[in-house]
C-alpha cells in the first residue's frame, strides 16, 4: 500500500498539471490577442469565452475557438483515463480528474493573469468523452433550453447540474459522482453573475450575427 502511494500521487499530479496547462491554452484569448490583436476581455462581458468572442468578433473564427477548446478537453480526459485507468484501474476517475483540471486551467489560466472563460466548451468536451447517454441528456438539455430562452448561460448551468445526476445513474459510484459534482459546481459558480441577471430578467440573449 505504502509503496503504491508515490506512484498514485505521481500519476494524479501528471494528469493534473498537464490537463491544467492544456486548459490554459484558451482559444478565445490566443486568437483575439495574437491573431486579431484585440483582447476579447476588453469588450462585451469581459469574459474569455465562446459567447463573448462571437458577440465581439462575429462568426469568422468561432469554429477555431470551438475546436481548440473541445480538443484540449478531450485530450485531457483521454490522458487521465489512459494513465489512471492503465496503472490504477481508475479510468472514469481519471477522465474526470483530467476534465476538472482542464476546466480550471481554462477558467484561471496562469499565463493570462488567471482571467479566462467559464469552461462551457471544456465541460462539453468532458461530457462527450464520458458516455453517449450522458452527452445526449446534458447536451440535449443545453440545446433545447438555449433554443427556447436564447440564454446560453441557463443551458450551461442546467447541463452542469444534470451531469452528476446522470453519472449517478450511469456509474452508481460515489467517487465518480463526487468528482462530477466538482466539475458541475465549477461551471455553475463561474455563471453566478449570469444567474443573478436571469433572476432579474436582464440577462443578455444570444442572437445570430448577420455579416
Amino acid at each position: 500500500m505504502n509503496e503504491a502511494l508515490p506512484m498514485t500521487v505521481g500519476l494524479i499530479a501528471i494528469v493534473a498539471v498537464v490537463s491544467y496547462l492544456l486548459g490554459c491554452c484558451n482559444s478565445a484569448l490566443i486568437i483575439s490577442k495574437y491573431i486579431l490583436h484585440d483582447d476579447v476581455r476588453n469588450h462585451g462581458s469581459g469574459n474569455a469565452g465562446l459567447t463573448n468572442f462571437y458577440r465581439v468578433f462575429g462568426k469568422g473564427k468561432v469554429v477555431f475557438v470551438i475546436l481548440g477548446d473541445l480538443a484540449k478537453a478531450v485530450i485531457s480526459v483521454l490522458l487521465g483515463g489512459a494513465l489512471l485507468g492503465t496503472f490504477l484501474g481508475w479510468p472514469v476517475i481519471g477522465k474526470l480528474l483530467g476534465g476538472i483540471f482542464c476546466i480550471l486551467g481554462h477558467s484561471f489560466p496562469c499565463m493570462f493573469g488567471f482571467r479566462g472563460g467559464k469552461g462551457v466548451l471544456c465541460g462539453a468536451g468532458v461530457i462527450l468523452c464520458m458516455d453517449w447517454r450522458i452527452a445526449l441528456i446534458c447536451l440535449g438539455a443545453f440545446v433545447v433550453l438555449v433554443a427556447i430562452t436564447r440564454w446560453v448561460s441557463l443551458g450551461s448551468m442546467v447541463a452542469a447540474i444534470l451531469f452528476p445526476i446522470c453519472c449517478w445513474f450511469i456509474y452508481g459510484n460515489l467517487p465518480v459522482v463526487g468528482l462530477a459534482c466538482v466539475a458541475g459546481v465549477l461551471i455553475v459558480v463561474r455563471h453566478r453573475d449570469n444567474a443573478k441577471r436571469i433572476a432579474q430578467g436582464n440577462e443578455n440573449k444570444f442572437e445570430f450575427k448577420k455579416e
